[in-house]
């Protein structure tokens, strides 16, 4: 036989305030106010307003909403039914053809043929269609992006991809690299690279190899090499700059106090100062150039301080343009900058003393209209150094002798 469950018992409180000892039904605490004894009476009570069509009307958007002249971020959803995504509808200003002409497929097929990467397609350029898209290969611009797609960095505006141990590096790289721009005939152009903090020299040894190989296969061609900050280590800086190249890039990205959260740990804006300036301390003749995203949250205030510093060290061009989000896992976009404030930066850059500036939406570091006047402004100085030579007390010399 189961043995009996007792059953619980409760025990019946009066529910009477008196019948608990010592319970106060008006007790003060010591963070409280004291509150009164007695009920109020219902005239003396506060009547809540009625709510009216005017307090709707106030809490939604007001004029300035409609007015600003900020665009607002606009988004849409696609797909089929069931499966629909959320995507930012760009300004008008944004948008890009899709790129899928001759031109583009022949550079791409080159590209794939001889092992070579470049920062066009890693970075997802916008630019693409317009740069691979010229008339022949010749007119075309294409950034080689050197020692592999594989970044050991991981700055939070950048799609390239990212690892603290990427492959080993290629030794055929200069010598492909080289032949590839000899073959399209080019008369201008960009090398950048991943950072390579895995590296001792930080890849340096081997961006300087790949200049040396291309000034060896095309001698008149003009080279512009993006590099990184080498993790501050500036003789790795003056490698690169003693190289034969002609301009020496590396992008601040944004403003010092957006830094920290733009950029790579690693990555610091007066390291970044130090760079440029050291590369114009090895070679004076070199033209040093730098690239500022906008629409990362920087003020006006934080730009123009920027673009003072960045004269301090001797920096010669500087670019704007507007960040663009590769995919949801990076930063988002804090405002897209109209065409008339890219416009107004620019005057603004030229007033204070730079060679060129180069500001708008598309603006990207490597941009074809700021290569074709960075090229003509090389040659120009080549003549005067010739025309110099000419005149010079030595060249007269060597003429006098031989005619004589």
């Amino acid at each position: 036989m189961a043995p009996k469950i007792p059953k619980p018992r409760f025990l019946a409180v009066p529910s009477g305030p008196s019948s608990r000892p010592g319970f106060h039904p008006h007790r003060t605490l010591a963070t409280g106010v004291s509150l009164p004894t007695e009920p109020t009476s219902p005239r003396s009570a506060i009547r809540r307003r009625e709510t009216t069509f005017s307090d709707r009307i106030n809490s939604g958007p007001s004029l300035q909403d409609f007015t600003s002249s900020q665009p607002q971020i606009r988004t849409a959803l696609v797909g089929p039914a069931g499966k629909k995504k959320e995507i930012t509808r760009l300004p008008s200003w944004l948008q890009t053809p899709i790129p899928n002409n001759t031109n583009y497929k022949a550079i791409k097929r080159d590209l794939r043929g001889l092992n070579l990467h470049t920062v066009c397609e890693e970075a997802r350029c916008p630019n693409i269609s317009d740069c691979w898209g010229g008339s022949d290969k010749s007119a075309a611009t294409a950034t080689i992006m050197l020692m592999g797609d594989t970044c050991t960095r991981g700055c939070r505006f950048c799609s390239v991809k990212t690892s603290k141990n990427p492959p080993p590096l290629d030794p055929h790289e200069p010598e492909h690299t080289a032949e590839a721009l000899k073959r399209w005939g080019l008369g201008y152009v960009v090398l950048t690279s991943v950072d390579r903090d895995d590296l001792l020299d930080g890849g340096a040894s081997h961006f300087a190899e790949t200049i040396m190989k291309i000034k060896q296969k095309a001698p008149g061609m003009l080279v512009e090499a993006l590099t990184g900050d080498y993790a501050g280590d500036l003789t790795m800086v003056e490698r690169v700059a003693q190289s034969g190249l002609d301009v020496y890039a590396h992008n601040v990205e944004t403003v010092e106090e957006l830094t920290p959260m733009v950029r790579d740990r690693r990555a610091k804006f007066r390291q970044s100062l130090a760079v440029l300036k050291h590369a114009k301390i090895c070679k004076p003749s070199l033209i040093t150039k730098t690239s500022i995203m906008l629409g990362l949250g920087e003020t006006e205030e934080q730009l123009r301080a920027t673009l003072v510093e960045l004269r301090a060290n001797d920096v010669d061009v500087v670019t704007f343009g507007q960040y663009m989000r590769p995919t949801k896992q990076h930063m988002p976009v804090h405002s897209y900058v109209t065409p008339d404030v890219f416009e107004l930066w620019r005057v603004r850059a030229l007033e204070m003393g730079f060679l060129y500036c180069a500001s708008g939406p598309l603006v990207r570091s490597s941009y074809k209209a700021g290569e074709a006047f960075i090229e003509n402004v090389l040659k120009k100085r080549a003549r005067e150094d010739e025309n110099a030579w000419a005149d010079s007390d030595i060249a007269r010399g060597l003429r006098d002798g031989l005619l004589s």
